[in-house]
């Protein structure tokens, strides 16, 4: 006795779909594979009815429809990804000359002769105190402010050390300090603001020079107008 369809079916698809395609999701060749084994295997005495046939004809067709459709779903997809990347390339470049606020408490110092230091405060403060540490953690100068309003608030640090003498080139941090009336702290999100001289693109996406340090556009959190006069 001829073995069932179902049992050849599973048996296909068990072996040679798995096996030779290396994959576990039936394709339109898997299924056209399938439908001819079922054919050559049918029990001769009781063959497959021409309505069930055609069936199985209009199932192979929607999923050869809904093949070419995903191709062609994922043609566009990634022509769009690539437009769009075009797209964000040509608008960064002209973003050179402009000022970048980075959402960091951390920078570095290179040939700049000042480096603007960030807070942002959701309630008044009545003081202010600005850590700014080198490398090793030790604090380098502290800049004392009196009361702050709530929001964004900045000040300029010429990098003079507490000592008087210029700060060495090299990686800095800073935290701030502020309190309210009472005493009780305020939790203020710290960040730097500088001029963005130089765009690079990257793999992991494009990397802005700000302060000669490249940072995220990711982190960049605003881009501002240069003051007239400034560079």
């Amino acid at each position: 006795m001829a073995e069932s369809v179902q049992s050849l079916l599973n048996s296909y698809s068990s072996t040679n779909v798995t096996g030779v395609s290396g994959k576990s999701a039936l394709g339109k060749d898997d299924f056209m594979k399938l439908m001819l084994a079922q054919l050559k295997y049918q029990d001769p005495l009781s063959p497959m009815e021409g309505a069930e046939y055609a069936a199985q004809l209009a199932q192979f067709s929607s999923l050869e429809q809904l093949s070419n459709m995903n191709q062609s779903l994922e043609s566009s997809i990634s022509a769009n990804l690539a437009l769009a990347q075009s797209v964000s390339n040509t608008m960064s470049a002209g973003l050179i000359g402009k000022e970048a606020k980075v959402n960091s408490n951390t920078f570095t110092i290179n040939d700049q002769d000042k480096v603007t230091l960030g807070y942002n405060l959701p309630a008044n403060s009545y003081q202010s105190i600005i850590n700014i540490y080198d490398s090793s953690g030790k604090i380098v100068q502290t800049i004392k402010r009196g009361g702050s309003a709530a929001g964004n608030n900045e000040v300029s640090w010429d990098l003079k050390k507490a000592d008087g003498s210029k700060a060495a080139k090299g990686s800095y941090t800073f935290e701030v300090l502020s309190t309210n009336s009472k005493n009780e702290p305020i939790n203020a999100a710290q960040y730097i603001v500088g001029p963005i001289s130089g765009v690079r693109f990257t793999g992991s996406g494009t990397m802005l020079l700000i302060n000669n340090v490249e940072y995220s556009l990711g982190d960049v959190s605003e881009i501002i107008n240069l003051k007239e006069g400034e560079n």
